[in-house]
């Protein structure tokens, strides 16, 4: 414990921002844990010194100098305490060194059990606050991993310089979405949790997210804010909608998402696997709200009932399966956009 370890633990502190005073502390708390378990009859007469100007680390027991020793572990006579100071008589203490080779290993083992703990700690934090600031966005990952039985992928993520392994278990998986080892793949990071194991990343591909930030990439008048998402509701790897409305007048929020030669929504629903896409323009007016959100069906009526969360929709009879969708789909969706529940009626039906 001499100068070198001084300045390995100032070169920790430079690279891993671990501050000095923590890791010293840590350290001195150690090598007296560690001491005390081999001597537990020393009590708190143990004193362990980190002198940073003189580079020297020391280790001593406090023991009471006395005419006639009752407690070894504690009491020294006095002409064995003059083997430490001369002049100490009966009534004062002595500062009795650990030997070398015992304070020797006890100073390695705290040293290196701290230094390895202070670097996991510090590497948690800084993966942390770098995946943190990545909430709610898009990452590209590689996958490194599948687990044959639960389904679960594993991907290995990066932000800037810091790597992590996040876990998407196959609930947050696009359903019929098949990947490979090594496969890269972009995933929406829907949390980052600080666990005793370090920070848990938790990713998907289902998530609304993912659709609201990849139209954020792909179309530049939804990134500087003249078109903006009012709403999206989505059933991954099957069918979204997503309502747009535009800021100003002579901006054509769908035709601006759909993209020329509909270039824009295409790269989109490559990137979901073929999952198809419905863009609707938002209102403020319920009846012409739900009409649109029950694209692609044509719509006769829509009439909001009194509790204003629910309305009541006409449809052609030849319209009726379409507005309903398969399985009930298209209406479902439609709801969970507009936040209403649709009671939909076939022109004969309603008669």
């Amino acid at each position: 414990m001499n100068a070198e370890f001084f300045n390995a633990i100032e070169d920790i502190e430079k690279e891993k921002g671990i501050p000095r005073a923590y890791m010293y502390e840590k350290i001195n708390q150690a090598m007296l844990a560690a001491f005390r378990r081999d001597n537990p009859e020393a009590g708190d007469n143990v004193v362990v010194e980190l002198d940073e100007e003189k580079k020297k680390v020391e280790m001593y027991v406090l023991m009471d100098v006395v005419d006639e020793v009752e407690n070894p572990a504690r009491e020294l006579s006095v002409e064995a305490a003059h083997v430490y100071n001369k002049r100490v008589r009966a009534g004062g203490q002595v500062k009795v060194p650990v030997e070398t080779k015992k304070f020797g290993r006890i100073a390695a083992q705290a040293a290196k059990q701290v230094i390895i703990q202070g670097i996991r700690e510090a590497e948690r934090g800084l993966i942390y606050e770098k995946f943190t600031s990545k909430e709610h966005e898009i990452l590209t990952g590689v996958v490194s991993r599948i687990d044959p039985r639960s389904g679960a992928v594993s991907i290995k993520i990066s932000s800037n310089s810091e790597f992590t392994e996040a876990l998407m278990p196959a609930n947050e998986q696009i359903k019929g979405e098949t990947l490979h080892e090594g496969d890269r793949i972009r995933v929406y990071v829907v949390e980052v949790r600080n666990s005793t194991r370090g920070p848990q990343v938790l990713i998907s591909r289902t998530h609304p997210g993912l659709v609201k930030r990849l139209f954020e990439l792909e179309v530049p008048e939804i990134f500087d804010g003249t078109v903006e998402i009012k709403s999206i509701a989505r059933e991954a790897g099957s069918r979204t909608k997503i309502a747009v409305q535009s800021t100003q007048p002579e901006v054509d929020p769908i035709g601006s998402c759909v993209g020329p030669k509909g270039g824009r929504v295409a790269a989109i629903v490559e990137e979901l696997g073929g999952e198809k896409i419905d863009i609707v323009k938002f209102s403020e007016d319920a009846r012409i709200y739900v009409a649109q959100a029950l694209a692609p069906a044509e719509v006769l009526s829509v009439t909001e009932l009194e509790d204003g969360k629910s309305c009541r929709v006409i449809v052609p009879d030849s319209q009726l399966s379409l507005a309903i969708g398969k399985e009930g789909q298209n209406a479902r969706l439609a709801a969970k956009l507009t936040g209403y529940k649709i009671d939909i009626k076939s022109e004969s039906e309603a008669g």
